[in-house]
């Protein structure tokens, strides 16, 4: 079937009003060029380029026998230019279909290999400051970011907060850069383009960004905004009692569970923290259940 409409199509054989590029042989053009052999080899790789990749993205496209004979020089079969125009324009539109959806999923990967990392490498500092400082619940301290002068600009090493990561974290990650932001809040740089953040008013609160800070909050805003897509929320206190924090007592750093019932649906929505119509604050619970991957029904979608 697919050869008789080739054939058709192409006038095989036959005069036709329909202009087509003739190769191969030993016709004038190769003869003069030298370029036969060479149109031939580049057509026949093009044809199973073309098919593989309409078949790498699950088209039902099976290259017909004897296709490949437009190529060998037979002087018969050829494509026209608008049928070349119409294949371009099919791989356009398939790439404009699939390309986003390998993007997202390229995210993913990132934010799950990140968060996946940060939650190891800070539980792994935390356990080599108790052998230098002892019991945990005995170090932490609910502490707050940097002050202001009358003018509304940061005090340089005000920041009790600063002093507290300078001492217990930052001696065993791997911190490129620190920095205090606008709002008084202190702010620690990765390597791999990642940050963490304690909460400007307490430390109790902490939010890992998947990438550039400013470029999250510039887009989300402060405080919340963002949590579930470019940062994530995470709780150090490992001194709180009381059923609020019973998923935290005596813990490291982990993902944000204050109040949460032990129902994983309310995770997604019904609490102020949920990730769906919440706060978002719940939100990197849900991967972490899932064994540091996004599922399938995630809210939101994740970039860094």
């Amino acid at each position: 079937m697919y050869i008789e409409e080739i054939k058709r199509r192409l006038n095989y054989g036959k005069s036709s009003d329909i202009k087509v590029f003739r190769g191969g042989g030993q016709s004038s053009l190769s003869s003069l060029t030298g370029i036969g052999t060479e149109f031939q080899a580049a057509c026949t790789a093009k044809i199973s380029i073309i098919s593989g990749f309409l078949r790498q993205w699950k088209f039902n496209f099976i290259l017909p026998k004897g296709l490949l004979q437009l190529c060998r020089g037979s002087g018969k079969l050829a494509f026209t230019l608008a049928e070349v125009l119409i294949t371009l324009g099919i791989i356009g539109i398939v790439a404009a279909l699939t390309m986003p959806a390998l993007i997202q999923k390229n995210n993913n990967k990132v934010v799950e290999t990140r968060l996946k990392k940060f939650y190891s490498a800070i539980n792994q500092a935390i356990l080599m400051a108790e052998k230098d400082y002892g019991d945990k619940k005995v170090w932490y301290q609910d502490l707050t970011g940097a002050f202001f002068d009358e003018e509304g600009n940061v005090i340089e090493g005000s920041s009790e907060i600063e002093k507290w990561c300078k001492k217990y974290l930052i001696p065993y990650m791997k911190v490129v850069k620190t920095d205090t932001l606008s709002d008084g809040a202190f702010i620690m740089y990765f390597a791999d383009g990642s940050a963490l953040q304690p909460e400007t008013a307490y430390s109790r609160d902490w939010y890992f960004y998947l990438g550039n800070p400013q470029k999250c909050i510039n887009r989300y805003g402060t405080k919340t905004g963002g949590l579930g897509r470019c940062k994530f929320g995470f709780i150090f206190n490992p001194s709180g009692t009381g059923t609020s924090w019973k998923y935290h007592y005596n813990k490291g750093m982990d993902p944000y569970k204050v109040s949460w019932d032990g129902n994983n649906d309310t995770l997604y929505s019904g609490k102020p923290a949920s990730c769906k119509n919440g706060n978002g604050l719940y939100c990197t619970a849900i991967i972490q259940n899932n064994n540091w991957t996004i599922p399938d029904d995630y809210p939101f979608k994740v970039s860094y």
